[in-house]
């Protein structure tokens, strides 16, 4: 695993369309641990590949634990890696504060889903769907 540079907003490869993976293997798993490994470097909670430089349509984002008053874990991290993502359906709408790992030192009222589905692969390249609310659909959108 490797830390790789986040890429910044005026590097044009972050307006580009990046490729669709066919190839799900080993250099997929590789860069998926890269991935996590970077977005834990720069303190974020998702990233998506053409953020560390590879155009290529993948995405990754960690949701924190859950921690009650007394400082006890009640419900564990969840990690979400989708390769090829497509958001399949929308709900609601609300404004809300985002910040991004290739924008450093910037936050903004962004209006999103409150509830969207989301479809995709897994690394083996499976066919998953994932449905997320609030903090959760708002990183499924803004990845």
């Amino acid at each position: 695993m490797a830390v790789r540079p986040i890429v910044t907003a005026e590097d044009p490869r972050l307006r580009t369309k990046s490729k669709k993976v066919t190839q799900f293997g080993d250099s997929l798993r590789a860069l998926v641990d890269d991935m996590f490994e970077s977005m834990h470097a720069a303190n974020g909670l998702g990233l998506a590949a053409p953020q560390i430089g590879v155009m290529q349509r993948v995405f990754v984002i960690e949701m924190p634990a859950e921690i009650d008053e007394n400082g006890e874990e009640v419900a564990p991290a969840e990690r979400y890696i989708l390769v090829n993502p497509e958001i399949v359906k929308r709900r609601g709408e609300e404004e809300m504060d985002e910040a991004c790992l290739s924008v450093p030192g910037y936050r903004g009222l962004v209006k999103r889903a409150t509830q969207v589905t989301i479809k995709g692969q897994d690394l083996r390249g499976k066919e998953v769907r994932y449905r997320g609310e609030d903090l959760l659909a708002q990183a499924f959108q803004h990845e």
